[in-house]
């Protein structure tokens, strides 16, 4: 935590994500979790404690949304922003199909985080996705991980599996088994897990294999009461905004005036998403099946925002679909409203107040509900409320006691619990004053955001403590990459190793003592255990990065952190298997033992032949292999991915940690260092070099050393006066 207070970054990369006007309901990503992280890091940036805020989320540029989802910042005050990073291309993707590009999204964060110079004091990740992004960089940069799931994969899987649908099909919708695998790893790794409710860490997070491993504290949302204030006051803002409460007002009295044949009687009102699991159909049928409800009352239900129900996606149309066969079976004309739209921001509040008004009741009769923030709200404008008995209502009904907690699978229960308030005044009464009284008690976001600040401040000393221990060190490789601009990257064999143990003792003495300004690095054919196993036995120093496998892996500091980016990155039209099963009868081809390959490189042993490159050229292109070929030491030949190599790598190095090539010095002695050498970045070739570097000898960024291996390091380091250029430019 700097001086000026903590740095906190929050993750939630999926759903249409503005400060003003969002789109809840737009679809099944556009839901509660979206208001909850906007209205999280408002009170947040209000804490004296933070020094900003930044909400990470995918920014969107697609004809169908609106334009708000494309800029790259939004500002929301001082201290809180929005920072929309590109990832999986442009185009809206539901959240299911974004997994194959987290990786890209962790990349695109670090470069975010090193271009602004600040490495945030903690990252909150919000749903799986985001949970997975916020793992990968906490670790990093050695800082705490705080994670909040919203909802949870495996009793979603259990409630489908009751419901009828099949295992593959729940794995090619909603990729249901890779989100629960990311949920135990995200258990796993995070310091503490926020909840809503007793009954999520329990019933909920308790179906995990890793459920004890992490914290969990249960710390409510709150809520905008300003915005969600009660019935009787005329208006909560001051007079720049009075007027428009009583025009939107007007305007929602005058909407359901159009669906109501009796507009003065009581409203029963649902607002939720059209989902399954929100039981429209239940409500419905409750009112339907009940005489003297339907006389007593009308039905008001804002079902999400839809402009054309054909349109919408299956499970949406499904449920809307049945909701107008209802309202036809009962003959609810007259007595039910649907309006296709409401506006978030200014119309929600001024609904419940207008049920309020006229003495009616909300119902929230999810069959499912981890938390239950709109009965928050009902409750907050004095609207009593009658509730499904499962999860979070069951906390909000006991610290409220302003409504009916009732089975949402009995209809007649719904109904019976709606008339008992409709009809005894007293009760509607002493709910209504409940609801007002105690929301803002129990659940308002500065008391949330204390504790959650309290809890963070204690987590990041610990983390704090831990790097004052040597031994931690290794956790904060994402820490000193991002203060580093300059680097040094050589091959090992021949040319960091080679020359006598006298220049090597001397290189790295000056590596050691520039450290703080210059990082190091190795570029190597060998794979990464064999890498590490001669490091060690020369007495090396740790390397910050260590490139194996020509080019294939990249591998950071002493906690071997594997670059999942560059995995994901290297791995497109890569075909390993058909590859060798297509080599497999080429006579002056041997295979290298198995500790030699890696799942992306296959290493060969090639008799020398000088037809033998353009004939294996040949009968790969013939069968569009997209690949890379390097041959080496003229016996050595690897095979790797099209993306891969070691030049590639530290290019790739290079975009991620924002560090301009020209400031890398790159060091190599053979066929294989060729790629890394060419370019921008400044090249040394040490004095024991192969023939095959000959023809670089005209070019203008490659030094040739006279000193052999390490020496030869020494030397080119001299002649590119590297170490006063990074010591002048820190």
């Amino acid at each position: 935590m700097s001086h000026k207070g903590l740095y906190i970054q929050m993750f939630s990369i999926h759903g249409l994500i503005r400060s003003e006007n969002m789109e809840l309901g737009h679809d099944a990503d556009t839901g509660g979790q979206i208001k909850y992280v906007i209205e999280l890091g408002n009170a947040l940036s209000k804490h004296k404690d933070v020094y900003r805020v930044d909400l990470l989320t995918r920014l969107i540029s697609d004809k169908s949304c609106s334009d708000d989802y494309s800029r790259p910042i939004e500002t929301v005050n001082e201290k809180f922003r929005i920072v929309r990073l590109q990832c999986g291309g442009k185009k809206y993707i539901r959240k299911e199909l974004l997994w194959p590009f987290m990786d890209e999204y962790v990349d695109k964060t670090i470069k975010f985080i090193k271009s602004k110079r600040k490495i945030p004091d903690v990252v909150h990740g919000h749903y799986p996705d985001a949970g997975y992004v916020a793992k990968e960089l906490a670790r990093f940069f050695g800082i705490p991980f705080i994670y909040t799931g919203h909802s949870l994969g495996k009793s979603k899987k259990q409630r489908l599996l009751n419901e009828g649908q099949k295992q593959d099909d729940l794995n090619k919708k909603f990729k249901i088994d890779h989100r629960i695998f990311m949920e135990e790893q995200i258990l796993k790794s995070a310091d503490m897990i926020v909840t809503s409710t007793r009954q999520e860490v329990e019933a909920q997070y308790g179906l995990y294999q890793n459920k004890g491993l992490p914290q969990y504290h249960v710390i409510p949302p709150g809520i905008d009461i300003e915005k969600f204030c009660p019935y009787y006051h005329e208006s909560c803002s001051d007079n720049e905004y009075k007027e428009e409460a009583l025009f939107t007002r007007q305007s929602l009295i005058k909407e359901l005036g159009r669906f109501f044949r009796h507009p003065e009687k009581p409203i029963i009102l649902a607002l939720c998403r059209p989902d399954k699991r929100k039981n429209i159909e239940g409500l419905v049928k409750a009112y339907g099946e009940d005489y003297d409800l339907r006389a007593i009352a009308n039905l008001a239900v804002f079902a999400g925002i839809r402009k054309d129900i054909s349109q919408k996606a299956d499970s949406e149309r499904d449920v809307l679909t049945q909701m107008l066969l209802l309202i036809d079976k009962y003959n609810l004309y007259g007595k039910m409203a649907i309006p296709k739209k409401h506006d978030f921001e200014h119309e929600v509040p001024e609904l419940y107040r207008i049920a309020a008004k006229k003495s009616g009741v909300f119902v929230n009769s999810a069959l499912v509900e981890p938390f239950g923030l709109t009965l928050l709200e009902a409750l907050a404008c004095g609207l009593p409320v009658v509730a499904t008995n499962d999860g979070g209502p069951k906390d909000i009904i006991d610290n409220c006691q302003g409504g009916i907690l009732v089975d949402p699978t009995d209809t007649k229960a719904i109904a019976k619990a709606i008339k008992d308030i409709l009809v005894h005044p007293d009760i509607w009464s002493k709910f209504s004053k409940n609801g007002i009284m105690n929301t803002r008690k129990h659940y308002t976001w500065t008391s949330h955001v204390n504790t959650y600040i309290q809890k963070i401040k204690s987590l990041h000393r610990k983390y704090e403590t831990l790097e004052m221990d040597v031994n931690e060190q290794r956790l904060t490789i994402g820490k000193r990459l991002s203060n580093l601009d300059y680097f040094i990257i050589t091959d090992i064999d021949n040319t960091l190793l080679a020359g006598s143990d006298k220049s090597l003792e001397q290189l790295m003495k000056l590596l050691q003592d520039n450290r703080d300004n210059i990082g190091f690095g190795v570029a190597t054919g060998r794979v990464l255990e064999s890498a590490l196993d001669i490091l060690e036995a020369n007495n090396i120093i740790t390397p910050d990065i260590i490139i194996s496998g020509v080019g294939s892996e990249i591998t950071y500091g002493k906690s071997l952190y594997r670059d999942k980016g560059w995995e994901k990155h290297i791995s497109k039209n890569w075909n390993r298997d058909l590859i060798m099963s297509q080599l497999e009868d080429v006579d002056y081809l041997t295979k290298q033992p198995e500790k030699a390959q890696t799942p992306f490189k296959i290493s060969y042993n090639m008799l020398p032949g000088k037809d033998h490159l353009p004939r294996l050229h040949h009968l790969l292109t013939q069968k569009r292999f997209r690949y890379t070929l390097i041959y080496s030491h003229e016996k050595y030949l690897d095979i790797l991915p099209y993306r891969a190599s070691k030049g590639k790598a530290i290019r790739y190095l290079s975009y991620k940690w924002e560090i301009p090539l020209k400031n890398f010095l790159i060091c190599g002695d053979s066929g294989n260092d060729e790629e890394m050498l060419r370019g921008e970045p400044a090249g040394i070739v040490v004095g024991n070099y192969s023939s095959e570097l000959e023809h670089l000898r005209k070019m203008k960024n490659i030094y040739f050393a006279q000193n052999n291996a390490s020496g030869g390091i020494i030397e080119g380091i001299e002649h590119y006066k590297f170490i006063q250029k990074a010591g002048e430019n820190k």
